[in-house]
């Protein structure tokens, strides 16, 4: 049986550790338990471990799992890539989306946020490395798309998210964190309500750290390996 207890807690010292030697305080940073694929069994354990905030990767796993959850003070991210059809189960739940990167999603979530009257905060998809296999805007396309998700009242963007290539080269990863950033930082003149960074996850979320993240998507170092059907 995975020990998800103490995997979490090796996880927070690992962070504390890195913070300590960077000079960066470990509040500023916010573990996403990535629970996707792992039924609520092993959620309930990791909420009994300490854990209140989850990722989901898919839209109806999130709202079934959220219908189970609704009594307990659990926060819901989704972080999955987004189909315009399947907002009407995201939205409802989702305290965070990290991977809006269409004008027609911006669309959809205001729409949608409005009959609820809530405020959906949301991070924009950057797709730094280039790999086109990946989701998300080009850098040089970031500006003008804050700009645009100014007109959607109920939508607020907070932040970036970005995906790193799946490598050992620790050169590579750590150049795509610190590129966002650099476009964070950029963006941060103008609007300064972009805080958040979420990138890294359990392979790499220590560079992340050490280049600025502020959110950090992990799930096969807290849950173990999943075993897809």
């Amino acid at each position: 049986m995975v020990k998800i207890y103490e995997n979490y807690l090796k996880i927070l010292k690992n962070i504390e550790k890195t913070c300590n030697k960077i000079g960066r305080d470990i509040s500023e940073i916010t573990v996403v338990a990535v629970s996707k694929t792992f039924p609520v069994e092993v959620i309930k354990d990791a909420y009994d471990s300490g854990i209140k905030i989850f990722g989901e990767n898919y839209a109806q796993e999130l709202r079934d799992k959220s219908k189970y959850f609704i009594e307990y003070d659990i926060s819901w991210h989704f972080i999955g890539r987004i189909q315009l059809n399947k907002l009407k189960y995201i939205v409802p739940v989702s305290d965070l989306i990290h991977s809006v990167s269409r004008v027609d999603e911006l669309e959809k979530i205001d729409l949608l946020s409005k009959k609820l009257n809530k405020i959906q905060r949301v991070l924009i998809q950057v797709n730094v490395s280039g790999e086109e296999t990946k989701s998300g805007l080009k850098p040089k396309e970031l500006s003008d798309f804050v700009y645009k998700a100014k007109d959607f009242k109920n939508v607020q963007v907070v932040g970036l998210m970005t995906i790193a290539p799946f490598t050992d080269d620790e050169r590579i990863i750590r150049n795509v964190f610190s590129r966002l950033r650099l476009l964070k930082e950029d963006l941060q003149k103008d609007f300064p309500e972009i805080n958040h960074l979420s990138m890294g996850m359990s392979n790499d979320y220590l560079i992340a750290v050490e280049e600025g993240a502020t959110i950090l998507r992990i799930g096969t170092a807290i849950f173990g390996e999943r075993k897809y059907k």
